[in-house]
Parts: structure tokens; sequence; C-alpha cells
């Protein structure tokens, strides 16, 4: 579980905070899977969004929260949690009704999450090219030194190399742009995962079997984002599709991967120029 120490939070107001609190941006996916799982479960909980697109992330207030600048952050009673899938594990077991992490099961969830969670730079590749419109340096250098120097760095009271991780990708993009090699190899990783999980909903509901799970919310998630960006999964794996059309459907799943119009509008306009370019991510990936 990666809880930050003390030491590790430079805004220090938020550790005397009560009650359950997240730091959030709507279009976010892991922003979104923490959302769906407080909704399921009845959870009372305290909004505070944090505007990604105007960099609201990397500035000194959110970084003293969050070393990484990355969206969920989770605060319970003082305590600050910041990984996505640690968050959503965290609320199965402080709020077990209904319980997502099948009983027995919990080693088979963590890998399944983390699997998920190793394709979140292959989401981001592909969301970055066949959404809306991005500049070819979606943060500045400016902002990148912004990001370098602010917050403490550390995590569990040591350096933490996934601040790193996430610097090189932004260089990466402002150098090279979102190339047709990366975008095949992101869709290639989502296709043999997908493939994987159409065969485990060929024979049973949900991903873990007969119950909705944390796997199927997190799952859930990029699914949508796939589709949302042009790929085509009910053609390619019809179980997976029947089951994503239902859970869509959900009030507690739906109101949180709504897009706003006018983003929807900036979507649709940057598909039909693609289409007529041959560059959609079918074109692309050879879906």
């Amino acid at each position: 579980m990666v809880r930050l120490l003390e030491t590790d939070v430079r805004t220090r107001d938020v550790l005397g905070w009560k009650g359950v609190h997240l730091f959030h941006f709507h279009g976010s996916s892991c922003s979104q899977k923490a959302r769906i799982v407080l909704n399921l479960k009845g959870v009372d909980w305290q909004a505070h969004p944090i505007d990604l697109p105007g960099g609201e992330n990397l500035r000194e207030r959110y970084l003293g929260i969050n070393p990484r600048g990355l969206v969920p952050t989770l605060v319970v009673d003082g305590e600050v949690h910041i990984e996505s899938n640690d968050i959503v594990s965290l609320i199965d077991r402080r709020f077990p009704v209904p319980r997502l992490i099948p009983e027995g099961r919990e080693a088979e969830m963590a890998e399944l999450l983390r699997h998920e969670d190793d394709l979140h730079l292959d989401l981001r590749t592909i969301t970055f090219r066949y959404t809306q419109p991005r500049p070819r340096a979606p943060k500045s250098a400016d902002a990148l030194a912004d990001y370098r120097a602010r917050g403490s760095g550390t995590v569990q009271g040591s350096r933490d190399p996934n601040k790193a991780v996430e610097i090189a990708f932004w260089e990466r993009i402002a150098r090279d742009g979102i190339t047709d090699e990366a975008v095949r190899d992101s869709a290639a990783r989502f296709r043999r995962s997908f493939e994987d999980l159409d065969r485990r909903l060929g024979a049973a509901p949900y991903i873990m079997g007969g119950q909705l799970s944390l796997a199927d919310i997190a799952w859930f998630i990029y699914v949508n984002r796939l589709m949302l960006c042009g790929y085509p999964v009910e053609r390619l794996h019809p179980d997976l599709f029947a089951w994503f059309r239902p859970l869509r459907e959900r009030p507690e799943f739906a109101g949180e991967i709504s897009v706003p119009p006018g983003i929807r509008k900036a979507i649709d306009e940057n598909h039909r120029r693609q289409q007529a370019a041959g560059e959609t991510l079918i074109d692309v990936a050879g879906l």
C-alpha cells in the first residue's frame, strides 16, 4: 500500500482532515475507477477537483499532497494514499459492503490490477492521439522544471523513481510526438489483454466469476477509453463487449464516464480528420 509518511507530505493541513476526501479529475481514468468504487459502496466523500489541463496538479499545493502530481489522491482521516489500485483496495477493506475483492482471491486480484496498471502509459499514448487534439508538447519545459523542483520527491521516506518515469514520458512526447510505432505497440498490448478477458467472460458473467469485483471496474475504465479512441471492441472481443454494455448503463458507472459536449465534439472532429487521412487507430494499429 502506498500510504505517504507525514514527512512525504508538505501540504500539512490535509494531515488533520477527517472523513473521506478524493482529489480527482473528471476525465482521468484512474479517478473514474475510484469514484465508481465509492459510488458502489455508498461512501460519503468530499470531492476536491484538480484541473489537469490547467496544470493544477503541478503546482506547489498539490505536489505537497501527492509528490507524483497524479490523480487520484485519497485522504482518509489524515492518511494520504496515492496509488489508484491501492486506493480502491483500501476502500474495499474499510467499507466492506458490497465486497469487491472475493474472499481468498486477494493474490489473484492483485495480479489482475497489477497488469491493468502496467498498461497505464499505453492508455495515455493512445488517448493523446485519438481523443481531442493536443499540442506536441502537452507539458512545457518550464512546467516540467517546476514539476522536478516542487514537492518532497519522496514516497514512504525514499526518493521516488516514478516521478522520473513521468518526466521521461513527457519529454519523449515533446521530442517525438505519438508515433505510429508507439500506437501499434500499445494497441497490441491491449489486444492481447482484451483477448484474455474475452476468454474469461465467455465462461462467466464477470472477470473473476459470478460477482462484480474491482477487476471489472478497473478493466471497464480501460475498455471505455479504448472505445472512445476508436478501438473496435465489439468486433474483436464480443464477450468483452457484452460484459461492458450493461455496466455502462448502471448509474454508478454512467455518470463517471460521461464526456462533456465540447470535448465530445472535439473528439468527433479529430476522428473525422483521421478517417479522411487514413490515420484512425484501426488504420495505424491494423485492427
